[in-house]
């Protein structure tokens, strides 16, 4: 909720965010009357449909209070609040114009409003298209599904742990899946299996059948993967009824609940596929997983070691939020925490609100919200820390590398030669900075630890988790960002060098 004019323009980012990944976002914006517009009135700009293309349904309210107007408006309001909170939720927007004065208030009992309640049906498959699905299970030897970024919940993990069982599939969820099914049934490395697959084994892996829902994978490698080595077939499923044809391989929707689609599907009678497929993924994410642990063993303080040092540290039952570009890819790749929920902005994966998300989170829960990210991102949205809503329960955990690391991964950025060049990338890719926080962190009422060493951050988790802590704190690390490359590039180099190649 906010005032008119620019205020209202600064929702956008969350905004979008809500609508790509599906939050029943409220956005009330107050407005000036529609006559003031372009009349060169004070705090007055064009709100009608202002998040026209990131918005599942807009509306202004009329000025007029008369019993029509204001039954009119009700409905409205009752249709829109609904549309929210649909089979495919989103955000929605609702602008109140104003008339002056503005600043009057009334001690007044507020009337009783009608409430419209909609009521979603559950839907199933009909006979006709579970029969279908159910022959495309049938004739695929290798079933490979893809939990995409989700919150979770019991019925979910319960009927997608049954289909998998049944049918042989292989399930591959990042962390943001927040899926608990048993390990026998989930590679939850998928990361690492992909940065291990070459050329001479991609058939091997290469899904006959793929089936995918819930929104974003954080992983690059997936996509290149799938759109190299297509599946033959391809179902998406979502409630909304989403044509998300990411692997360019679509060819069946769904439009039905994850839920009830993985709980119809077991309860047919399915061949299970090949044990083999599942058998290999597990065997090579056992394999990479070694590999990794081996090489976290030894490589140098990085952002890599302090990200796998910070995430032993935090308790279970506990949340963590994970900051966008190369904060969210280190986590992902690490091992998960026991009844952790996992949460990021990965709808538009963009740095704006990271911190407003974390604080705004956690103001509303008691278990301790731990949000990881880097600086770039921390200083973008540190007046997010601006509010008296900061509880004894958040911790931020700031990795400071002196810029925007995730581009020194890309080797057609960070790889060329020449002082040119590299100034160029310093200055624009990089953007490279002295910054420190602690001057923040004070400022607004944070307590503050700082470490650069493995033993000094060992130190520092201690107090950052310690049961006795009563206060919001900040940890800042910093790192070498020329080390955090070269680390990160190593460990897919050490995958690809020892890993075992299928048929050689």
């Amino acid at each position: 909720m906010c005032s008119s004019g620019t205020a209202a323009v600064n929702f956008a980012p969350a905004v979008a965010e809500a609508f790509y990944q599906k939050i029943p976002l409220i956005v009330v914006t107050a407005d000036r009357p529609a006559y003031w517009i372009d009349q060169l009135e004070n705090q007055c700009i064009d709100q009608t449909e202002l998040y026209r293309n990131f918005i599942k349904q807009s509306c202004s309210l009329p000025l007029d209070e008369s019993d029509c107007r204001l039954w009119s408006a009700a409905c409205l309001i009752n249709e829109i609040l609904n549309t929210a909170l649909s089979d495919a939720p989103g955000p929605v927007h609702i602008n109140f114009p104003l008339e002056e004065p503005l600043h009057r208030t009334v001690d007044a009992q507020l009337p009783d409003v009608k409430v419209i309640e909609d009521a979603q049906a559950r839907i199933n498959l009909d006979e006709t298209a579970l029969t279908a699905v159910a022959q495309e299970l049938g004739r695929a030897d290798k079933i490979l599904v893809l939990a995409g970024q989700s919150p979770g919940n019991a019925e979910l993990n319960r009927a997608l742990t049954l289909f998998a069982e049944k049918t042989g599939a292989v399930v591959a969820a990042e962390h943001l899946a927040n899926l608990q099914i048993p390990s026998g049934c989930c590679c939850a490395f998928p990361e690492l299996v992909l940065g291990s697959i070459s050329s001479g084994d991609a058939a091997v892996f290469q899904p006959d059948l793929l089936i995918t829902f819930g929104r974003h994978f954080v992983s690059k490698r997936i996509r290149q993967f799938l759109r190299a080595y297509k599946p033959h077939k391809h179902i998406h499923v979502d409630a909304g009824g989403g044509h998300m044809d990411t692997y360019q391989a679509l060819t069946r929707v769904c439009a039905m609940s994850p839920e009830l689609f993985f709980e119809q599907l077991a309860g047919m009678q399915i061949p299970k596929a090949s044990e083999d497929y599942a058998g290999i993924w597990k065997t090579r994410e056992h394999e990479a997983l070694q590999i990794y642990k081996h090489y976290l063993d030894r490589a140098p303080f990085s952002d890599f070691t302090a990200c796998a040092r910070v995430l032993k540290e935090v308790p279970e039952n506990s949340v963590i939020h994970l900051g966008n570009s190369s904060t969210v890819r280190y986590a992902l790749i690490n091992p998960g925490i026991k009844d952790v929920t996992w949460l990021g902005n990965r709808g538009t994966s963009g740095i704006d609100g990271s911190v407003s998300t974390a604080v705004g989170y956690a103001s509303c829960r008691s278990q301790i919200n731990t949000l990881i990210l880097g600086d770039l991102s921390f200083f973008y949205d540190s007046n997010g820390l601006w509010n008296k809503y900061l509880g004894k329960n958040l911790r931020i955990i700031l990795l400071n590398n002196g810029g925007g690391n995730i581009f020194s991964f890309v080797e057609d950025l960070a790889g060329r030669t020449g002082e040119h060049n590299q100034t160029i990338f310093q200055e624009c890719f990089f953007a490279g900075h002295s910054a420190k926080v602690n001057g923040l962190a004070s400022a607004f009422g944070l307590d503050y630890l700082q470490a650069d060493s493995d033993s000094k951050l060992d130190k520092a988790l201690e107090k950052l988790y310690n049961p006795d802590r009563t206060a919001p704190t900040l940890l800042e690390v910093f790192t070498d960002a020329q080390t955090n490359t070269k680390v990160f590039k190593g460990l897919f180099s050490e995958i690809k060098k020892r890993i075992t190649i299928y048929g050689e």
